[in-house]
């Protein structure tokens, strides 16, 4: 199949997804074309039967902010029609549901049929696509794909509950390579982050409010009142970047505190840690959790979203009260003090992300694709 993969290239689960996916189609032959305004953040490279198209945006002084999502519309069209693309899979429904709509619709004037499969990843359905100013635009689009497919049983049933959908959504779970994510030998840079044996709790995430990372500066510092030797690695970056430094000097703990920015790749980093902090207060899945999982990191928790159906609660990772720094900091204090319960719940995090290993769920995104394309696009009206 011949498939063009939208998504937004920057650093952020549902662009990894889309990354990761494309990637992974392509070895198992078939034809990936990415149309995005940069190279996806996960795509290093583009060799063999894998292909980027860049949306150019121009500037005129009409706009006073450049039109986006009718650049990428005419970029879709422009691809499908010259690469014989058999389908267009989107992922995230603003804009890039809408564009691939419109753009559908465009190709069927000149007689080709084009099928648009919408993958929904989070706050395009549970805080962007609420907005009363694009709910609309977001139920339109979604009703107008051929296909749709949600990352958790959550995320799907927000969406039938916020929007007036007509489709069925088929859940199809984020995923990840176990033979690239798997934890390695790196005791030499765990050395150097904690030359006195201290445990090392990790936080990766792109720092919005959303993510509570304040909240994991929190939980170092009470287990440090405890004196209990620890260190904190922030991985990642965002608005609540500086905020969380500022609470780290308050909190005196920033001499136990590493701020590394963005990272990529991420596996060296998580073979160090013990201990893997998402205090979310809204995912609709975790693919950061899944990632330190496949590299038997225990994953503490908030009990939302999606989180449940990724870390089985005293198993391969503890799900806490949203916003209960107290019951978070507990939890990982038995990680990180009982050697037996951490060898125990490592070996079930990495056994839970075999569940969700490539090589189970990018065969179910090939027949969605292959049922979507015996149905056909129904004429435009």
């Amino acid at each position: 199949m011949k498939i063009g993969i939208t998504c937004y290239p920057v650093y952020g689960g549902s662009g990894v997804v889309a990354t990761e996916l494309g990637k992974a189609l392509a070895v198992r032959g078939h034809e990936i074309h990415f149309i995005a305004y940069s190279l996806p953040f996960r795509l290093s490279n583009v060799t063999g039967n894998i292909f980027f198209h860049e949306v150019n945006i121009s500037s005129y002084p009409l706009f006073e902010y450049p039109p986006y999502s009718l650049a990428l519309t005419s970029k879709m069209v422009d691809v499908a029609k010259y690469e014989g693309l058999d389908l267009l899979h989107v992922h995230y429904a603003i804009p890039h549901a809408t564009s691939a709509v419109l753009a559908q619709q465009i190709l069927q004037q000149q007689q080709l049929d084009v099928p648009v499969i919408t993958t929904l990843h989070g706050t395009d359905i549970t805080i962007v696509g609420q907005d009363p100013s694009f709910r609309p635009v977001v139920n339109y689009s979604i009703n107008q794909s051929e296909g749709v497919t949600a990352v958790s049983e959550y995320l799907r049933e927000e969406t039938y509950a916020h929007f007036d959908v007509e489709k069925d959504i088929e859940v199809i779970p984020n995923f990840i390579n176990t033979d690239e994510f798997y934890r390695s030998d790196k005791d030499y840079f765990r050395r150097a982050l904690c030359p006195n044996g201290e445990k090392v709790l990790i936080h990766v995430s792109n720092f919005r409010p959303v993510k509570r990372a304040q909240d994991v500066v929190r939980v170092l510092h009470q287990l440090r009142q405890d004196d209990l030797p620890v260190k904190l690695l922030l991985v990642g970056d965002g608005p609540d970047r500086m905020p969380s430094e500022h609470l780290a000097r308050e909190l005196g703990v920033q001499d136990d505190v590493r701020f590394l920015g963005k990272q990529d790749p991420i596996m060296e980093i998580l073979s160090v840690a013990d201990v893997f902090l998402m205090p979310s207060g809204s995912e609709t899945f975790g693919l950061a959790g899944l990632e330190a999982m496949a590299c038997e990191v225990p994953v503490v928790c908030s009990d939302i979203g999606g989180l449940p159906e990724l870390v089985q609660q005293g198993e391969s990772g503890f799900l806490c009260e949203l916003g209960n720094v107290e019951e978070m900091t507990a939890r990982t204090r038995e990680l990180i003090t009982d050697e037996a319960l951490h060898k125990r719940m490592a070996a079930a995090a990495r056994a839970r992300a075999h569940d969700f290993d490539t090589t189970r769920i990018v065969p179910q995104y090939e027949d969605y694709y292959e049922a979507m394309l015996s149905e056909g696009v129904p004429a435009s009206g």
